[in-house]
């Protein structure tokens, strides 16, 4: 099997008329979402757990096991007893403080690919796959298919390598040029990305961060908060057929109706996500101030929102609280409440580590404590 040329952007015989139905419905979505970001007085306490979700997602879709449970418990220096959970979990962390950096970067610059070399150091530190030209694109042939199998044997093989740069430099550009509506040009970069993989390893998990990326450098989205994993994790196989088949007949319309379906569906589960999240915050806060009676019970309840599992100790290290004997009363009156579930008892100097219970369960979607 030869290495795949990709296609010119964009690409030629998109059916329009097919996709901008599609392509309104999912523009509505996405600024529903958005309009409810507006709509909260301090976005990034409450999304945290939501990107905290998105970065286990996209992880397990590469084939780690560990879920947010263990993340949030790796945060607070409970280590899963396994190794392998502990690799998994520092994969998930990287794929978190990627996403963050991305703000940072895109602050500083325009999207580029340098910007891509940087998220992908990140992403692949001190991990599987960081002795693989980590943070370089690569300069030997890749391929797609079973574990062991040969080129040969390929399901698909990507651009060679000494054409990787002029199908890059044609991808930046057409990211940063005019489209007519730009979630169909979202998901031309997306596919385009996936098909080009640039990288020796981790290109699925850039390629579904570059998403969030565009939205918000487009001004679409007012904080990169919008993820598409579970979407693609449940459609799985419709996800890859659509992909293989842009690279086999040239189908760009079927995947992009495919991908706009996705942005209308997670947008929406999305919103009401966050509306619940939104929701538990209030009702915490009411719940807090009526336990504690505190001035403090705010900025607690803040700092927990954002890590859901902690230690009890960190919060003594935090600016404005109140003196260790303090915060020890105040988690007493939350724990008492029922608000705070005891993952590690303390002994010695080995802290507390407590879990706001109410918060996991809504985004696990299932009863953890």
């Amino acid at each position: 099997m030869q290495p795949f040329v990709p296609e010119q952007l964009p690409p030629i015989g998109l059916d329009l008329v097919t996709l901008f139905p599609l392509a309104g419905k999912a523009n509505r979505a996405i600024a529903t979402l958005d309009g409810l970001f507006y709509g909260i007085p301090n976005p990034d306490v409450l999304l945290t757990p939501i990107t905290s979700e998105e970065a286990v997602l996209s992880s397990k879709i590469e084939g780690t096991q560990a879920g947010l449970e263990d993340l949030l418990k790796f945060d607070a220096g409970a280590l899963p007893s396994e190794a392998s959970l502990q690799a998994d979990v520092q994969e998930i962390q990287n794929y978190r403080a990627a996403m963050e950096h991305s703000r940072e970067l895109l602050k500083e610059k325009p999207f580029c690919l340098n910007s891509l070399l940087k998220l992908h150091e990140i992403l692949m530190d001190s991990v599987r796959g960081h002795n693989k030209a980590r943070g370089r694109f690569r300069s030997i042939q890749n391929w797609i298919g079973s574990v062991g199998c040969t080129m040969e044997q390929a399901s698909f093989v990507p651009p060679a390598p000494e054409s990787l740069l002029d199908h890059l430099s044609r991808w930046e550009a057409y990211w940063h040029g005019d489209a007519p509506d730009p979630l169909i040009q979202l998901a031309i970069i997306h596919a385009q990305f996936e098909i080009i993989h640039p990288f020796i390893d981790g290109n699925g998990r850039l390629g579904r961060m570059v998403i969030p990326l565009f939205l918000y450098e487009k001004k679409i989205l007012s904080h990169p908060c919008f993820y598409l994993s579970a979407y693609f994790e449940s459609h799985r196989d419709e996800y890859l057929d659509h992909l293989r088949n842009i690279s086999r007949s040239g189908d760009w319309t079927a995947w992009c109706a495919f991908f706009l379906e996705g942005v209308a569906q997670q947008a929406s589960t999305n919103t009401k996500k966050a509306r619940d999240i939104q929701d538990l915050y209030e009702h915490l806060k009411t719940r807090f101030l009526d336990l504690t009676h505190s001035q403090y019970a705010v900025p607690l309840l803040d700092y927990i929102f954002v890590h859901p599992i902690f230690r009890a100790s960190d919060l003594s290290k935090l600016e404005n609280m109140p003196t260790n004997p303090m915060v020890s009363t105040l988690l007493k009156q939350i724990k008492e409440g029922g608000l705070l579930h005891t993952v590690v008892e303390g002994a010695g100097r080995r802290s507390h580590i407590y879990a706001l219970a109410e918060l996991i369960n809504l985004c696990e979607g299932k009863k953890v404590y």
